[in-house]
């Protein structure tokens, strides 16, 4: 899911942005769901805080989502750069306007302030972008089994035209312009394959159909007075065992019916809806002008959250360290150099950047995950002689910080793995705890499928393995293998599903090569 971002998908068409003035400071912002780094100004931080914080309140709303409170570690970070050629230079690609990436150490989002024209209503623009993978976002967080691909991009499009008033309403379900060539140039893709979720081979003109179209079927499903029910109908024949296009026919009835009610539909004035201002609890935006330590390691930190591989890690880890320099004692540039030597393979000098850090602060959450870090790659150098307990009581202290950070807990299972021992139970408890609060994960996933088919305990690892098998934008290769795990998990052959997982490709955060 999440193909606009964070597959890095190429927007549809690109334009000059304008001026921005230079040397701003930089800010951060809190509220109930976000962590926002920007050198705006600290109103303009502030309005923009409060627009998300609406869309977000908004779309609970009218699905009628739980509100749990969120620690740090599961708040949305979001990086705003400057300009769209900001976003291309961090993305390493000039066709690309923003990005997510969803990872156990929490979801994170970098955005340009401006995208897209203000004179073209159907060009993407950046909120429209935003606003398609936050739907993702809370759509992962939530769902309790997998949907066909049609349906979680249609969804994530019905709330991605979102508007934010003036008078802090929020309209919802306008149509995408974006989409018009989709919905109205047809590139071969049958309502009947669609609802199926008949995996192959999508040109990217059927991308865009599945996408418009996707968005019309939800539109038309939620608006249509008749056909409200058929939605819930049709995931729970498929959660019940009946494949995608049965369940379309047991929901939906004749599809060659719906298909002729969509194309009247879709030459129609689609109705919205608007969540007024007062059912909205924006709750409190707190912002600050980050510290001189801080502001001065931003540009590496971001970097370095972007993600990073062999050949970038050293250039970035050179970097931090002469950003670092002149502030020994500040824990946020000693933890930015510690992640950055530890992604460099400089294992040592991230334990003592770390350990710089927890002598200012003993209970700096990042420099405790990363002290571990660096202990667990050391141990692994030399097992047999290593104090494992020492090791994981880091991820131990980093978990009693915040107990909802998913990070330490799949550390701390990963260091039974490193040690070459089976997992207590405690530990398995742990990895599964951690899939739970950062769903988004796939390696994560993978591992607690993995663990849960050692354990032969299939019916779980059909039900955590799920989404996987449903990802619409796998490769093919993936696709038939992931579908062959699937079988065999649903033929109770936990072994025969281990061995093809191994086959697999190894599901790492993008661009770091680290869990």
């Amino acid at each position: 899911m999440g193909w606009i971002l964070r597959r890095l998908l190429p927007a549809l068409l690109l334009f000059a942005s304008s001026a921005v003035p230079a040397a701003a400071a930089w800010h951060e912002a809190r509220s109930n769901h976000f962590i926002i780094f920007s050198d705006q100004s600290p109103d303009d931080l502030k309005k923009f805080a409060e627009q998300l914080e609406r869309f977000d309140q908004a779309v609970r709303y009218v699905r009628g989502m739980d509100d749990p409170a969120l620690t740090d570690a599961n708040k949305l970070r979001i990086y705003v750069l400057r300009n769209e050629s900001a976003i291309a230079k961090l993305a390493g690609s000039r066709m690309i306007r923003g990005f997510y990436h969803a990872r156990a150490s929490g979801p994170v989002a970098f955005v340009p302030r401006n995208s897209g024209s203000k004179y073209v209503d159907w060009d993407l623009d950046t909120q429209a972008i935003f606003f398609h993978e936050y739907g993702h976002h809370l759509q992962l967080r939530t769902a309790s089994a997998a949907v066909p691909a049609w349906m979680a991009e249609g969804f994530a499009e019905f709330f991605a035209t979102a508007q934010v008033r003036k008078d802090g309403s929020v309209a919802i379900g306008l149509p995408p312009q974006y989409r018009a060539y989709g919905l109205f140039n047809s590139s071969g893709l049958e309502l009947g394959e669609m609802l199926g979720a008949t995996y192959r081979k999508l040109t990217d003109g059927q991308v865009d159909e599945l996408y418009g179209k996707g968005w019309l079927l939800i539109h038309y499903l939620n608006f249509k007075q008749e056909r409200r029910g058929q939605l819930f109908k049709y995931l729970e024949a498929i959660h019940n065992g009946k494949s995608a296009s049965e369940a379309a026919t047991i929901a939906f009835g004749e599809l060659r019916t719906l298909e002729k009610e969509l194309e009247r539909y879709k030459r129609g004035k689609a109705p919205g809806l608007v969540v007024e201002a007062g059912r909205l609890k924006v709750g409190a935006i707190a912002v600050r002008q980050l510290g001189a330590g801080e502001a001065a390691i931003m540009d590496v930190h971001i970097r370095s959250t972007r993600g990073v591989n062999d050949k970038t890690a050293p250039a970035v880890a050179v970097d931090a360290r002469k950003a670092a320099a002149p502030y020994p004692n500040d824990p946020f540039a000693q933890s930015v150099l510690a992640e950055a030597e530890y992604d460099a393979g400089n294992y040592e000098a991230a334990e003592a950047a770390a350990d710089r850090a927890l002598a200012a602060n003993p209970n700096h959450g990042r420099s405790l995950i990363y002290k571990g870090r660096a202990r667990l790659r050391l141990a692994t150098k030399a097992p047999d002689k290593s104090n494992w307990n020492a090791v994981r009581s880091w991820f131990t202290r980093a978990n009693k910080l915040d107990t909802e950070n998913a990070e330490p807990l799949m550390l701390f299972y990963l260091s039974f793995v490193e040690q070459g021992v089976r997992p207590t139970k405690n530990a398995v408890d742990a990895l599964l705890y951690a899939q739970a609060l950062a769903p988004q994960d796939d390696q994560l996933r993978g591992m607690a499928v993995q663990q849960l088919l050692i354990d032969e305990r299939t019916a779980e690892a059909k039900r955590v393995f799920a989404p996987l098998a449903f990802e619409p934008h796998l490769p093919d290769e993936w696709r038939d293998l992931y579908g062959r795990v699937m079988e065999a998990i649903g033929a109770g052959d936990s072994g025969g599903a281990l061995k093809l997982m191994e086959k697999g490709p190894e599901r790492v955060a993008e661009g770091t090569g680290k869990p």
